[in-house]
């Protein structure tokens, strides 16, 4: 049985990515920072809460790290863990940029000094690339970070690529660009948009706040691109990859979709300038096709289908 360490498990990834993992027959460690307010609740929705062994570790605490590495001696790890959120990155900077910076270092340096043959995955942003000149984007593509979200993430993903190449780690990257599901936490603008909708819909004086919807992003389901995670470890070698659908969506389209979807009328929305970036990406779409071609990772779900999907959770779940 192959022992898993995954951080971040309290999130939408970190649920989907353990329930895989049992599945295909692992002894799954979730890491949180702390075990007595940790919300398991994402667990507890997939029903898989009782088998995941959860346990508390400060990543930013070397010594922490150490001791978990020497306890479960884990043949992969999977890291998720971050401040995840590219808004709160703005007025939480330099919080952002250390947690998201320091403790892929510390693990990374832990697996060196400790367990060399440790396999480790890096959770990459589609953020890194921001201000892109061509699109699709690649692996290869110049990054140009807008955020200091994506400044953390562009640091991790060179941290990870140089401890790789200097001590010969199998440590690599996935690049995954905006994925959605259910399980996704409120502050993200999808799972805001269907939950406020979905329990609004016989409120008439609810209006839907939001920021600027006349950008494009490259949409997915996370229960498909968590996959990609688990087959990155499977290869003969640590590779990165980028994982997306290929296509971006216009915020706007997909705002009126799910409105329409609800039968409520548009006039609901209300456009706040206090809830504008500083700075902002008009439009980022990936190539996933070395994914496909080498992973065999399939991914053809359109995003208007993932919609649908959500939508009906949503509605299945409602208070």
């Amino acid at each position: 049985m192959k022992t898993a360490i995954i951080t971040g498990i309290t999130g939408q990834d970190g649920a989907y990515l353990a329930q895989i993992l049992i599945n295909n027959g692992y002894n799954v460690i979730g890491v949180t920072r702390s075990s007595h307010t940790a919300n398991l609740d994402k667990l507890v929705y997939l029903e898989i809460d009782k088998l995941v062994t959860v346990v508390e570790c400060d990543l930013m605490d070397m010594s922490g790290v150490i001791g978990l590495i020497k306890t479960y001696q884990p043949d992969e790890i999977y890291n998720l863990a971050a401040q995840s959120s590219v808004g709160l990155s703005f007025s939480q900077p330099i919080g952002t940029i250390q947690f998201n910076t320091i403790s892929v270092l510390n693990l990374l340096e832990a697996i060196r000094l400790l367990k060399k043959d440790t396999r480790f995955y890096q959770a990459s942003s589609s953020e890194m690339y921001g201000m892109v000149k061509q699109l699709p984007v690649t692996i290869g593509t110049p990054m140009h970070p807008l955020s200091p979200y994506a400044i953390s993430k562009a640091s991790a993903y060179w941290t990870v690529v140089n401890y790789r190449e200097s001590y010969g780690l199998f440590a690599c990257n996935g690049v995954l660009f905006n994925h959605e599901s259910f399980l996704r936490s409120d502050n993200f603008f999808i799972k805001k948009v269907i939950s406020e909708a979905v329990k609004n819909r016989d409120n008439k004086d609810w209006k839907l706040k939001l920021g600027n919807i006349d950008v494009w992003r490259d949409f997915g389901y996370s229960p498909k691109y968590v996959e990609a995670m688990w087959f990155m470890l499977q290869k003969d070698k640590p590779v990165d990859y980028i994982i997306c659908s290929g296509k971006s969506y216009h915020l706007k389209d997909i705002v009126h979709y799910v409105l329409d979807k609800l039968d409520l009328d548009r006039d609901r929305i209300v456009i706040s300038n206090e809830l504008y970036r500083p700075t902002d990406i008009l439009d980022i779409y990936g190539d996933n096709s070395a994914a496909i071609e080498d992973l065999g990772w399939e991914y053809k779900l359109s995003f208007f289908e993932v919609l649908d999907l959500l939508i009906a959770e949503e509605l299945n779940n409602v208070n």
